[in-house]
């Protein structure tokens, strides 16, 4: 969101499940975090957006394993993402971990992000990327945008 900023984005909306992460991320752009719209909340739960032209999701979408929670999140997604807007997923890649943080996860191509959004959407570009992790370790992502048919 910082750069977002930097670069003049307007009508910016962070959310996260976590209290204490989105206090660092007020606290770490200042006066600029009015520029914000903050929601706290799980991304399966009820909240409200206006409609958006970009969603991104860095590493969230990897913890839904259960088929009902990535069935409510498509959902916000879809309500969320304006017809030709931006869609924007990191998951752990298919060589990724399998567990993070104590939890299990799943693992996504771009195929197969792309099948969980299905119909009305199409890939863009997928990245492959190395991530470091704060205790040096490695992890497998894969990076995949997608743009909604109009």
């Amino acid at each position: 969101m910082d750069r977002l900023l930097e670069r003049g984005a307007r009508c910016v909306t962070v959310l996260d499940i976590a209290a204490a992460a989105l206090a660092r991320s007020r606290a770490r752009l200042g006066e600029a975090h009015n520029q914000v719209r903050w929601i706290e909340a799980d991304v399966t739960a009820e909240w409200q957006v206006e409609p958006v032209d970009v969603w991104h999701d860095r590493a969230v979408f990897h913890f839904l394993t259960e088929a009902g929670d990535r069935a409510t999140y498509l959902e916000r997604l879809r309500a969320a993402v304006k017809p030709g807007g931006t869609v924007i997923i990191a998951t752990f890649a298919p060589d990724g971990p399998e567990r993070c943080s104590g939890l299990d996860v799943r693992r996504y191509d771009a195929g197969a992000l792309g099948a969980e959004l299905g119909a009305g959407f199409s890939l863009v570009e997928a990245l492959s990327e190395q991530h470091r992790t704060p205790h040096g370790g490695m992890q497998a992502f894969c990076y995949a945008v997608f743009r909604r048919g109009d």
